[in-house]
Formats: structure tokens, sequence, C-alpha cells
């Protein structure tokens, strides 16, 4: 299905490294009606999932997230890189296409808001980002309903990455 918000998302090539195209989809967030659709797809179809909370990975994740949550009216955890949340965390390293990294939650995210959580993210890629926010969410408690991107880049597979069975929404396939 083709979404009118589609056309908004501009390539940009050799970045944030040559020979990666990146997706930008900060002119959808910057048209009100065309981020407005992005966030009803989502709510569509997540309202009746059962979802305790969303979890947004940064950084664009957690505006999509947060929009999300509140449309939903649950609350919003976000994972982030490291040294950037100010209580105790929960850590995970993975590798990426160009190198490694860490994300981080807070130790006690799951403790008192439930844990039948939604992944959000913008892009769904090489899968090692959001397979890795999966894996850091099971070990704090939380339980994965699903994952939700805006586009995901199909030729790199990413989705099989994720953990066997998830279900997943995106709203743009690229080839």
């Amino acid at each position: 299905m083709a979404h009118d918000f589609e056309s908004l998302i501009v390539d940009v090539p050799d970045f944030p490294v040559p020979g990666i195209t990146f997706k930008d989809i900060t002119p959808v967030l910057a048209d009100g009606p065309a981020f407005a659709q992005v966030i009803a797809a989502f709510a569509d179809r997540w309202r009746d999932a059962g979802l305790d909370a969303v979890v947004g990975i940064e950084s664009r994740g957690f505006i999509f997230g947060a929009a999300l949550a509140h449309e939903l009216g649950i609350g919003l955890h976000i994972v982030r890189k490291p040294g950037k949340l100010p209580r105790e965390t929960r850590s995970v390293s993975y590798e990426l296409e160009y190198g490694s990294d860490t994300l981080e939650l807070h130790a006690d995210a799951f403790d008192a808001s439930g844990n039948n959580v939604l992944v959000i993210d913008d892009v769904l890629a090489t899968g090692g980002t959001a397979a890795a926010c999966c894996r850091l969410i099971a070990e704090a408690g939380g339980v994965i309903a699903g994952c939700a991107f805006v586009l995901e880049l199909d030729a790199l597979a990413g989705r099989e990455k994720l953990p066997q069975g998830t279900t997943v929404q995106t709203l743009v396939h690229v080839s």
C-alpha cells in the first residue's frame, strides 16, 4: 500500500560513510499531515494489542515512539547510547555494518509500567540495532509484542535478525 508521505523521504548519498545511502525521514516529520498519517497507521495496527508501553530507539525512534505512546495512552521507554540515561542501566553491545555499538535501558524500566512492549524506530536496515534492543528489553523483563518501522530496506534482510516470530509492521518497503 502506498502512503502519501513516501515521496517526502529523501536519499542522501554517502552518509554517514561513503557507500551508504541514508534515507532521511525528517521531511516527513516537518509535514504535519504526513507525520499524522504515520502515527495513525501505527496506532491503527497496535491499538488493540494490549501494549503496556512503547520503546523508542535513539534517536528518531523517540519521535515516533512518543507520538504513538501519546496516541495510545501508554508510557514510553527509551533506549539510548551509553552514558545518556541518568539512573542505573542495563546494556547490550552489538555489531553494525560499519562498526559496533552499545545500547542502554533504565534497569527498572519494566518494574511498574508493565511488560508488553512495542519497539519502534524509523528505519530497519541490517537489523542489528533493533535485534539488540529486543535482546536488551527481554533481559530487563519486557515482552516484545512487535516492532514497528517507518521504512524497511528489504535487500538488507534486517528482519531476519529480529527474534524468531516477531510481528513486524513496516509502512514503506525499499528494495
